[in-house]
């Protein structure tokens, strides 16, 4: 079953997040209806505000075959270095790309849908979606990270986006 996204200027995206402290079987389904969500909007990554849930967790898959999902609950970056902008898009965005500068290599903790921690390292899309979906456990769009004019003319075309699917 897939869930609603939220799109931009839903206040639910302006949420943070709670940490998780009930690993459960709840926790599992909502896990896998955000990675059949993520799939659906041919998305690489997802978070629970995205689609209406405070919980401090997001999905993301960035193989080439779509079918290695991974699961970061309570995520926290320990360390960061070095930068890169990169393309971005967001399904809370449909139809907005804007170039966004984020650290190029990352370490990160985090919990799977057991609890388990674990603590990874990495660099290029990797990196980029998983402060791009951490941003999102904050309250924090894309967009956000632009200048006042980027972000405006960014704005005008989503506005335009969104009354051509309407």
């Amino acid at each position: 079953m897939t869930l609603k996204i939220y799109h931009y200027p839903h206040k639910v995206l302006r949420e943070v997040t709670p940490v998780i402290t009930v690993f459960d079987d709840k926790l599992e389904t909502t896990t896998k209806q955000m990675i059949e969500t993520m799939y659906a909007g041919d998305g690489c990554g997802l978070a629970a505000p995205q689609v209406g849930l405070s919980l401090r967790l997001f999905v993301m898959d960035i193989s080439k075959e779509a079918n290695q999902p991974q699961c970061f609950i309570n995520p926290e970056i320990l360390e960061s270095e070095g930068a890169i902008a990169r393309e971005e898009g967001c399904l809370s965005l449909p139809g907005v790309y804007a170039k966004i500068e984020r650290a190029a290599k990352i370490t990160v903790r985090y919990q799977d849908v057991k609890g388990q921690s674990h603590t990874i390292s990495v660099d290029g899309i990797a990196a980029h979606c998983i402060q791009h979906e951490l941003d999102h456990l904050n309250g924090v769009l894309n967009i956000d990270r632009l200048s006042k004019l980027k972000r405006a003319l960014l704005l005008k075309k989503l506005e335009k986006v969104q009354k051509a699917t309407s």
